[in-house]
């Protein structure tokens, strides 16, 4: 190699390695000082179509775009010409509403919208120690038929769809399950625990407590549903070591990823939104807590079809909607066995379940579910979601 050769060479891999340094130094920076100018989630445009204590809904939009970037990089044209039955996605307890917005290329309500559906969200709010009160009836029957009520009145169709992850499809099971409604036209659950009694975390938990609950019942007088709700709530750090244990590896070496990766300013807006999201759960009220704990934990009265909710029974052997269910392939929490189980226990001609690649959370936020879970989910909403 010439001496002129050589010198232009390492001119040229200065000049990378002085862009590099300037870029790490400016990201690093606004980690440590600026952190809100690196986290993306929730910005979405959505118009509020309910505000109350503590559940809201929402009804997204993109008024002012013509196509959406995917998690490829590649982008996809919005369909202006909508599909009659709107979509309710249904977030579990616990989290944010980040969830469905997490980033704009990673973003369900996004994706949904640009695939032409109408797209509402429940919104669980941020329950504080106030609402340590609150139960399944409070959830899954009252606030959520509020919510539907009124995103019949603001879309101005009686029919819809329901798309819920982890608790947030059981939410969904659990008021058809009461309601009977024959307006619910269709429901995509994701990594939504059933049969607590097929391998994974939660089912560990619940079978072991399973045993000393029924000696408890059996010699003594004391019942868990006779405790002050909150004695039972769940805090929000509880929730994020919870998450975070799905993936232990992942949260150990997350701030090493960052070190390395520090002068990539799209994978540090990634680091910062995902660690602001899984550092900033809610908790669980007590009442929701303490009768998931009994009915579903230790009397795995899901796997059954029937549960008492409040006053009210949920028959969920008596749920018609198409029902469309995935679970996680490596997901600890909820294995593919516990979630499976719902196929047998719903009345639905129409009923499919599907594994889909990640985690608990990767399953609806990794980088492969816009293709292994959004994208089916649309494809096949789609075809159900015409007028009758």
């Amino acid at each position: 190699m010439s001496e002129r050769k050589l010198s232009r060479r390492l001119r040229e891999q200065s000049l990378v390695v002085n862009q590099r340094l300037t870029s790490a130094i400016d990201n690093g920076f606004d980690w440590l000082f600026r952190r809100d100018r690196l986290i993306k989630s929730g910005r979405t445009w959505f118009e509020l179509v309910h505000d109350g204590d503590p559940m809201a809904v929402r009804y997204y939009e993109l008024p002012d775009e013509k196509d959406i970037q995917l998690v490829d990089g590649s982008r996809m044209e919005i369909e202006r010409r909508q599909f009659a039955v709107p979509l309710v996605l249904v977030p579990p307890l616990g989290v944010t509403t980040e969830t469905f917005d997490l980033m704009p290329q990673r973003s369900l309500v996004r994706y949904m919208v640009a695939r032409g559906f109408k797209v509402y969200l429940i919104d669980w709010g941020r329950p504080n120690k106030a609402h340590a009160h609150l139960g399944l009836s409070d959830y899954a029957d009252e606030m959520f038929g509020t919510a539907l009520a009124k995103i019949r009145a603001h879309s101005g169709s009686k029919d819809v769809s329901l798309m819920g992850w982890c608790m947030g499809g059981l939410l969904s099971l659990l008021h058809q399950g009461l309601a009977q409604d024959p307006h619910i036209r269709n429901i995509v659950t994701i990594a939504s625990p059933i049969d607590l009694r097929g391998g994974g975390i939660i089912a560990g938990v619940a079978q072991t407590l399973n045993g000393p609950a029924q000696l408890v019942r059996k010699y003594s007088d004391f019942r868990l549903n006779l405790l002050k709700p909150a004695l039972t709530h769940s805090p929000g750090w509880l929730t994020t070591v919870t998450f975070k244990l799905t993936d232990p590896i992942g949260s150990v070496t997350t701030y090493w990823d960052l070190l390395t990766g520090i002068a990539d300013r799209a994978f540090v807006e990634s680091h910062s939104t995902t660690s602001d999201y899984l550092n900033n759960m809610l908790m669980y009220p007590g009442g929701v807590v303490r009768e998931m704990a009994i009915s579903v934990g230790v009397d795995n009265k899901l796997a059954a079809g029937k549960i008492e909710i409040g006053d009210k029974l949920a028959e969920l052997d008596k749920i018609t909607s198409s029902l469309l269910s995935f679970a996680g392939e490596t997901d600890v929490l909820v294995p593919p066995k516990i979630a499976e189980k719902i196929i047998d226990v719903v009345a639905s001609k129409e009923k499919i379940f599907r594994t889909a690649p990640g985690g608990h959370m990767g399953v609806i936020l990794g980088s492969n579910a816009q293709r292994a879970v959004w994208a089916q989910s649309a494809d096949w909403l789609s075809l159900r979601s015409s007028a009758v």
